[in-house]
C-alpha cells in the first residue's frame, strides 16, 4: 500500500520583508486547502531557533512526510531546512524551498495583492512537487590525506605551512625558481616599516624545512583529473612530467602588476611603477642626488580607464613609499595625487597621518580629470587639477611613479578551465559565495587563497591563507567526504552512447564507457556531478533523469502553475 502523503507548509513574514507586503495570513490559509497538506502555519522569522523547533515539533506532532517553507532564499538556507528535518528523523531530500521573498515581495513590491497571488501560485507549485519527492541518500567517497597548493606565495605559503603543521602531506607547486612570491620584490612592508626581507625569510626557511611539505619549483600544472578526495594533478616539473594524487587542492597562484605601457609617458625609467620603485629603493640604485621633486599618480590604469576595479592596495603603498623618501631625504618634495584614498581601519588612518607630518603632500583630483604627464624641454610635467582649487596645476617631476593596478596572471584562464573553477569579471578566481563560502570554489574540494581572488595586502592574505586550509583540513581530517544525491542517473536501456552529454557535462561528471563489446553508455560519476541538468536537457533519447527534479517532478509543477487545484 502506498503511503500517505502528509505535506506540512511553513510560510514565513521574515519581519516585514515578506510580511510588509505579501498577505502571509491569507498564503497560510490557503496552503491548507491544497491537497496532502495537513498542517499550514506561519512564523515571524522561520530561520530562527523558535521556527526551526517548529519545525521539528510539527513533523513529529503530524506524523509529516514532507515539508515545504515558503520565505527567501534557498542558495542561503536550504541546508538549514534539511538539517532540521534529518534532526527530526525525516529523510532531508523530503523538503522542498519555495522563495516567496526574491520572486515575490521583492518584484511587487508596489503591488501587494499580485504578489500573495503569486506567492500562492508558488506554493500550490511547491506542494505538487512535493507530493512526488523521493527521498535520497547521500553519497559518500574517500579522501586522500594529501593537498596540492598551487603557488608559493605568502598566501599559499601559510596555506602549506598550516596543512602541514595539522599533519597532513603537502605538495607545493611553484611556476618559478624561488618561493615567496611578489612579496620577494617588497623593499618595507606598510604600516610596521619591517623589511620584507626579514619578514618573508623565515617563512621560506620553514617551508623548506618541513618534513610534510612536497617542493616542486619550476613547476607547471599541465592537467587535473577527478574530484574530492581523489584528484590527479599531473605537473611539468623542470621539463619531467609527474604525477600527483591528492585530496584536496588550493590555488594560490597570485596576481602581478600591471604595466602602464602606453600610458602617463611610462618608460621604466624617470616614469616607473610603485613595485619598480620598490625595487630600486631596496637596491638602493637610485641617484637621489639629481631628484628634487617627486610626483605619485594614483589609480593608473585602474577604476575605469584600463581595469574597472579599485586595487585596494595601492594607496598605502604609495603612503609608504613616499613616507620612505620624505624621512630619508627630507629636502625632497612628494606629492601624492589621488581621488580618494584607501587608508582604511585605524592604524592605517595614523599611518597616513604620519606620512602628512613627514612633509608628503597630498592633491585630490576628480576622476574625471586624471593627471597628465608631458615632456618639455627634457623636463617632466605632471598637469594635476586640483579638486579644490578647480586649477590645473602644473608639477615639474624628476621622479613619476605609477600606482598601478594587481591583475590577474596570464595562465589563469587555463588553471580554470583544468580545475573547472569560474573566473569572475575582473578575471580574478570566483569565490562560491562571497559570505557564506569566501575561500571555497563551487567545486568540491578546491579552494582559493591570496590576490588570485583579488588584490589583497599582506595581512589578508595571510588570513585567507590560514581560511583556505582550514576549510581544506575538514575533509582531509574526515577522511571521507558526502555529497548531495541531487545527480543525474542514466536509464541504461535507453541510452544508446551518443557521447552528447558527455560533451556537454561542465563537470566532466559523465562519460561513455563500453558496457559489452561493441555497446556503449554513459556513466555517471555522482560525486563530480552537481546537478546542473545540462546533461538531461540535452539528451535525444530522454535516458537521463535528475533526482529531485525528475520529469515528473517538474510536470506536476508546471500542471499547478496553471491550475488553481492542484491534482494529487
Amino acid at each position: 500500500m502506498p503511503e500517505e502523503i502528509r505535506i506540512g507548509v511553513f510560510i514565513c513574514h521574515c519581519g516585514i520583508n515578506i510580511g510588509g507586503v505579501v498577505d502571509v495570513p491569507a498564503v497560510v490559509e490557503y496552503a491548507s486547502t491544497l491537497p496532502n497538506v495537513v498542517h499550514a502555519e506561519r512564523n515571524l522569522y522561520t530561520c530562527s531557533s523558535e521556527g526551526l523547533e517548529s519545525i521539528k515539533a510539527a513533523i513529529k506532532e503530524h506524523n509529516l512526510n514532507r515539508v515545504i517553507v515558503a520565505s527567501c532564499t534557498p542558495r542561503t538556507h536550504e541546508p538549514l531546512f534539511r538539517a532540521t528535518c534529518k534532526e527530526a528523523g525525516l529523510n532531508p531530500y523530503l523538503f522542498e524551498f519555495v522563495n516567496i521573498r526574491d520572486q515575490c515581495s521583492w518584484v511587487h513590491l508596489h503591488e501587494p495583492e499580485s504578489a500573495t497571488e503569486k506567492a500562492k501560485d508558488l506554493v500550490r507549485m511547491g506542494v505538487a512537487k512535493a507530493a512526488r519527492l523521493e527521498p535520497l541518500e547521500e553519497l559518500t567517497s574517500d579522501v586522500i590525506p594529501t593537498a596540492v597548493v598551487i603557488g608559493a606565495g605568502i598566501s599559499g605559503m601559510t596555506a602549506a605551512l598550516s596543512l602541514a603543521r595539522n599533519g597532513f602531506s603537502v605538495h607545493l607547486i611553484e611556476k618559478e625558481k624561488e618561493i615567496g612570491g611578489m612579496l620577494r620584490n617588497l623593499y618595507t612592508l606598510y604600516p610596521t616599516d619591517e623589511l620584507a626581507e626579514e619578514f618573508l625569510e623565515p617563512r621560506i626557511q620553514a617551508v623548506k624545512e618541513h618534513k610534510r611539505i612536497a617542493l616542486h619549483l619550476s613547476s607547471a600544472v599541465r592537467a587535473v583529473e577527478g574530484y574530492v578526495g581523489k584528484f590527479k594533478v599531473i605537473l611539468d616539473e623542470s621539463g619531467v612530467e609527474r604525477s600527483i594524487d591528492a585530496g584536496v587542492i588550493i590555488v594560490a597562484t597570485g596576481a602581478h602588476e600591471f604595466e602602464p605601457e602606453g600610458l602617463y609617458e611610462y618608460d621604466g625609467e624617470r616614469v616607473i611603477t610603485q613595485l619598480q620603485l620598490e625595487e630600486k629603493l631596496k637596491k638602493g640604485d637610485l641617484n637621489w642626488a639629481g631628484i628634487k621633486n617627486v610626483v605619485m599618480v594614483q589609480c593608473a590604469g585602474a577604476r575605469g580607464e584600463v581595469v574597472g576595479y579599485c586595487s585596494k592596495i595601492c594607496c598605502m603603498n604609495a603612503i609608504k613609499n613616499a613616507k620612505l623618501i620624505k624621512e630619508a631625504h627630507p629636502a625632497i618634495n612628494v606629492f601624492i595625487a589621488h581621488n580618494e584614498l584607501q587608508a582604511y581601519g585605524e592604524e592605517y588612518e595614523l599611518y597616513y597621518r604620519d606620512a602628512k607630518k613627514a612633509g608628503v603632500r597630498f592633491l585630490r583630483f576628480p576622476l574625471e580629470r586624471r593627471p597628465k604627464v608631458r615632456r618639455s624641454d627634457g623636463n617632466l610635467i605632471v598637469d594635476v587639477f586640483h579638486e579644490r582649487m578647480q586649477l590645473d596645476i602644473p608639477f615639474e617631476a624628476d621622479l613619476v611613479v605609477l600606482s598601478v593596478p594587481l591583475v590577474q596572471n596570464p595562465d589563469a584562464t587555463q588553471l580554470s578551465k583544468m580545475l573547472k573553477v569560474p573566473l569572475g569579471q575582473d578575471k580574478f578566481f570566483f569565490e562560491a559565495h562571497v559570505k557564506l563560502r569566501p575561500v571555497d570554489f563551487a567545486t568540491d574540494g578546491i579552494f582559493l587563497c591570496g590576490t588570485a581572488h583579488g588584490p589583497k595586502d599582506i595581512g589578508e592574505s595571510i588570513a585567507q591563507g590560514y581560511a583556505a586550509a582550514s576549510r581544506a583540513t575538514i575533509p582531509l581530517a574526515r577522511g571521507y567526504v558526502h555529497s548531495e544525491p541531487i545527480i543525474s542517473s542514466v536509464n541504461e536501456e535507453l541510452c544508446v552512447g551518443c557521447g552528447i552529454c558527455e560533451s556537454v557535462c561542465p563537470y566532466g561528471a559523465i562519460e561513455v564507457v563500453e558496457v559489452e563489446e561493441g555497446k556503449k553508455r554513459a556513466r555517471v560519476t555522482g560525486v563530480k556531478c552537481k546537478g546542473c541538468g545540462t546533461c538531461g536537457s540535452s539528451c535525444i533519447r530522454r535516458a537521463i533523469k535528475m533526482y529531485h527534479f525528475t520529469d515528473e517532478q517538474l510536470m506536476a509543477q508546471e500542471r499547478a502553475a496553471v491550475v488553481t487545484e492542484v491534482i494529487s
